[in-house]
């Protein structure tokens, strides 16, 4: 993260406060270099944490904070916080979880996937599966690479007399496993609906201190020969190439006391082998929906050295 890239999100946080806030730019991008300098935050929950302590001080909800909207193809997704319009198909909807959202599913247009969420507070009208429609106003979110839209009382949403191809936007990667990050193993995640946030340092980005709840992840680096791709392995992926489900990754934590345990055994079973992985592209990450263990390994150090020097 640049300063370029902070300075950007500072000026794009205060044209939103603008005319609610006495708040200059240089304060925001004060506040926005304490987290990601000191506090080693992601520049997205960094922006997210500034922009819910703003919405507190001035007395609004989230929904209040339109910003001006452009078109967007779904792939063209990759900041949080971003106010666009989308073209888009149902391509399925799922059970919520909560009395807050209204409807819950997957939108699809020629480029890619997203997930989206429609509160219940918004009023919105329903949408309905594999049909077409132009979303105005809908609000970006991110936790993890993985991005998703919103729709929120200034949405307005059109149907559309039309179909939609929605395109593939899966790859298939095969490599070394040459390092395992940190976030790695036994972690946690906020219990709030319609939030599943990774806690740091008991501390969720939006919700502030919570009681957290166990998951597994992994957080990966394969390389390919050419590069190096950033995979995350999710809770059935991890135990599918670790073997080790939640119950038993708790039970680890519990007789060493330390959380930390459960990452240490991943890193001993699974670095320098070889993976095939299947999955979309988010952000900078692949999301592992599919692994397959093949033959060979290699020293994770030497090729994560030599993989960074390309």
């Amino acid at each position: 993260m640049t300063e370029t890239d902070l300075r950007t999100h500072a000026e794009d946080i205060h044209d939103q406060f603008a005319d609610r806030l006495e708040v200059s730019v240089d304060e925001i991008h004060e506040r926005l270099e304490t987290l990601v300098s000191e506090y080693k935050v992601p520049a997205s929950e960094a922006r997210r944490s500034v922009t819910n302590s703003y919405l507190e001080e001035a007395g609004i909800d989230r929904d209040e904070l339109a910003g001006d909207s452009e078109h967007a193809e779904i792939a063209e997704i990759d900041s949080p916080e971003e106010w666009l319009d989308v073209r888009a198909k149902v391509i399925e909807l799922w059970d919520a979880t909560s009395d807050a959202v209204a409807q819950v599913g997957l939108l699809g247009d020629e480029t890619g996937t997203v997930k989206f969420t429609k509160w219940s507070k918004s009023d919105l009208p329903a949408l309905e599966e594999g049909a077409a429609y132009e979303l105005g106003n809908v609000v970006t979110d991110e936790y993890q690479g993985r991005f998703s839209v919103k729709l929120n009382s200034t949405t307005t949403i059109e149907r559309l007399d039309e179909e939609i191809e929605v395109g593939d936007d899966a790859v298939e990667i095969e490599g070394a496993l040459v390092d395992i990050q940190s976030g790695s193993g036994l972690i946690k995640r906020c219990p709030e609906d319609d939030c599943t946030r990774v806690l740091q340092n008991g501390r969720c980005s939006e919700h502030g201190e919570v009681e957290g709840e166990f998951d597994l992840r992994i957080k990966g680096v394969l390389d390919d020969g050419t590069g190096v791709h950033e995979v995350i392995f999710d809770r059935e992926t991890t135990a599918a190439v670790t073997g080790i489900e939640l119950a038993e990754a708790k039970e680890m934590a519990m007789d060493a006391l330390d959380t930390s345990v459960v990452a240490e055994e991943m890193r001993e079973e699974l670095l320098g082998r070889y993976y095939r992985v299947t999955g979309p592209t988010l952000g900078r990450y692949v999301l592992a929906d599919g692994v397959e263990r093949q033959p060979g390994t290699v020293d994770p150090e030497a090729a994560l050295i030599k993989a960074r020097s390309i």
